[in-house]
């Protein structure tokens, strides 16, 4: 891949976290309204336990994204 689609790509990511940071809130929110109703809030906890883990997963991907670009970068600079 070239730098610039690694740059598409981080974009991408940075849409999807911010995206997936306001589910996580949005399931808490609901989580936390379920359980002051006193409704059972197990299949909503499983869901949002499921968005944090999503969440972290993309985290990483981003984290490896950044990684590629530093070396696509680096080599760059190394070939100028």
């Amino acid at each position: 891949m070239t730098l610039a689609d690694e740059r598409e790509n981080l974009a991408k990511a940075e849409r999807d976290i911010s995206a997936g940071e306001r589910r996580v809130a949005a399931q808490e929110v609901l989580v936390e309204r379920l359980r002051r109703d006193g409704h059972s809030v197990r299949e909503a906890e499983g869901l949002l336990l499921t968005l944090r883990q999503t969440l972290t997963a993309w985290m990483g991907h981003r984290d490896e994204i950044l990684r590629q670009i530093a070396r696509l970068e680096r080599d760059a600079a190394a070939r100028a």
